[in-house]
């Protein structure tokens, strides 16, 4: 079957020459071949993560376009064609042609669309939909993936990612196109003079800057520590180079030391294997220059600017990386605790967390009286909690959204998480804290002494290959049909499986509802109420597994974690 979609492509006339000569690169490759040609790329909830050469299974030119295709069915069975769809791209290599390709096919079918005209923050993109009234948004990147990676993120009215049954529409609407058909696309600059491609400019940053800074607890919190507060930032070569250090400027940082080499917009990553902020590597050049120019903190934001990680000074006077569930919960106690000083913090107060995060969040939010919602992996799922709390007209109530994985969001002009604003908020929070003679290692370790000791760890098993989709479905069926009994000493007592919908108690046989939607998602409560949580990754060949755990003292908190980690490990062994 492969052998004969790459033989197609290969004698297609459609291909440049450069393309061909890819693809008869790989004549003698089956595996190569396999791997690009055996099936396309499913298009769920997440988009479309792939490498980027030629081929049904990767990202490229044509697969975009058969994509857009499927998103302007979705459009026009709304009538949407004139409220249009918002457009915006990262610094990853091809990431500009792939969003001029699906304006152009959006202009082929009669719709207007709204691109940017240079990379730009994810949340950005999030933030345009509702500010332009726009119907839909595609978004071109594969967040923090190696530089080999390219991706498509499909966004609806509300600011969010599109809902499970728009994605079925939209997988289904694509695959009645030929992916080599390029008929009906139309050009980018006839589109733009007929005006069915309008494009944005950096006036529209100012608009959204404007509603990043308005999310500020305490203006005046960086500009009271000014003279002796030091920053070190890198985008990781991506997005955030220019809009981060525009917003600490106007939080009044006087003293912003950016890393050069990774200030350039670069989809290759040259100094970085992977331009990950949960990685302790890629702040190595920036930690030399918070060294040498005496700065406590070094923040690095991710290629499309909606992740965070900060790295923090310790009392000994190295730096150490603050988590991000352990950011989650110093945001959160932080923005509580300071909105109720200034008389912000409205009596309906929540907060939105996913469920593989820290349950410190828990403790916090209980011992300050604030409403804690549990949601889905993906933030879309914050983004309804929110939409949900606006219809009833508690606009004002959001405190924070967060997921473990470095995203966080303070206020409620978007609906994707926010690495720019949430840089602004650690800022601001660093300030805060500077004035009190702390370093947010100070401040994680006053945490611990209020709520209790907490620690999370999260487990990467890939699996790739060809065979690797099927042994990551097999893993987690045979964790279905054989729930483990004990975990690291601790007997299971309640199994979750978000994919049936259920809660069982183990001890009792009792079953109750997970009251989520249906995901793919295995949850283990332990009966010392430590939780271990197993799932697919939906945008790399991996299965992930999240252990959450709590106890009286570090030490044994992480020895007790450690010993998940290795049963979790076991589990997946099939």
């Amino acid at each position: 079957m492969f052998e004969k979609e790459y033989e197609r492509w290969l004698g297609s006339s459609v291909l440049t020459e450069k393309e061909r000569e890819e693809l008869l690169a790989i004549k003698n490759d089956n595996e190569a071949k396999a791997l690009r040609f055996s099936a396309p790329m499913d298009f769920g909830t997440a988009g479309l993560r792939s490498t980027m050469y030629m081929g049904i299974g990767c990202m490229n030119r044509f697969t975009v376009a058969q994509t857009t295709r499927g998103i302007a069915a979705l459009v026009k069975a709304a009538a949407g064609e004139e409220r249009g769809v918002a457009i915006a791209y990262d610094s990853r290599n091809n990431s500009k042609e792939f969003a001029r390709v699906s304006a152009c096919v959006l202009a082929g079918a009669g719709i207007k669309s709204y691109i940017f005209d240079d990379i730009r923050p994810t949340p950005e993109l999030s933030f345009a939909l509702r500010e332009l009234s726009a119907l839909a948004g595609i978004n071109i990147t594969a967040s923090h993936n190696p530089k080999e990676y390219n991706g498509y993120k499909a966004y609806w009215e509300d600011g969010a990612q599109i809902g499970p049954e728009q994605a079925k529409i939209v997988s289904s609407e694509r695959a009645k196109f030929d992916v080599l058909d390029t008929s009906g696309i139309m050009d980018y600059d006839e589109a733009v003079k007929s005006g069915l491609i309008v494009e944005l400019h950096e006036d529209f940053d100012e608009r959204y800057i404007a509603a990043v800074l308005k999310t500020s607890v305490n203006p005046d919190a960086v500009k009271a520590v000014a003279d002796e507060l030091k920053v070190v930032y890198t985008p990781l070569h991506g997005a955030g180079y220019k809009l981060v250090p525009e917003v600490f400027s106007r939080m009044g940082l006087k003293y912003l030391y950016t890393v050069d080499e990774q200030m350039i917009p670069d989809g290759n990553f040259p100094t970085v294997a992977k331009p990950n902020p949960e990685y302790p590597a890629v702040f190595e050049l920036g930690i030399a220059i918070a060294n040498r120019e005496g700065s406590d903190l070094v923040i690095a934001t991710d290629p499309d600017s909606d992740r965070v990680g900060v790295m923090t000074r310790t009392p000994d006077g190295s730096f150490t990386t603050i988590t991000g569930n352990q950011m989650g919960a110093l945001l959160l106690d932080y923005a509580i605790k300071e909105r109720r000083e200034r008389g912000t913090l409205p009596e309906y107060a929540y907060c939105v967390k996913s469920i593989v995060s820290t349950d410190m969040a828990y403790k916090i939010a209980k011992d300050n009286g604030v409403r804690l919602h549990d949601v889905l992996t993906g933030f879309k799922f914050i983004g309804e909690v929110i939409k949900n709390y606006e219809a009833e007209g508690k606009d004002d109530g959001f405190v924070l959204g967060f997921e473990e994985s470095y995203g966080y969001l303070l206020g409620s002009y978007a609906r994707d998480k926010d690495a720019v604003e949430a840089s602004m908020m650690i800022l601001e929070m660093t300030a805060y804290y500077k004035k009190r003679g702390m370093t947010l290692s100070d401040a994680l370790a006053e945490l611990y002494k209020t709520y209790g000791f907490y620690a999370e760890r999260m487990i990467d098993i890939y699996m790739e290959g060809l065979d690797g989709i099927e042994r990551r479905k097999r893993v987690m069926q045979t964790l279905r049909d054989n729930p483990p009994k004990n975990i690291g000493g601790a007997d299971v007592l309640l199994v979750g499986d978000y994919k049936a919908g259920t809660i069982v108690n183990q001890k009792d046989g009792s079953v109750k509802s997970t009251g989520q939607p249906s995901s793919d998602v295995l949850y283990y409560t332990l009966d010392n109420e430590d939780k271990i949580i197993v799932r697919p990754s939906g945008t790399e060949p991996k299965i992930k597994i999240y252990i959450l755990a709590h106890g009286d003292d570090m030490d044994t908190l992480n020895a007790k974690a450690e010993k998940y980690s290795t049963d979790s490990k076991r589990m997946t062994e099939v």
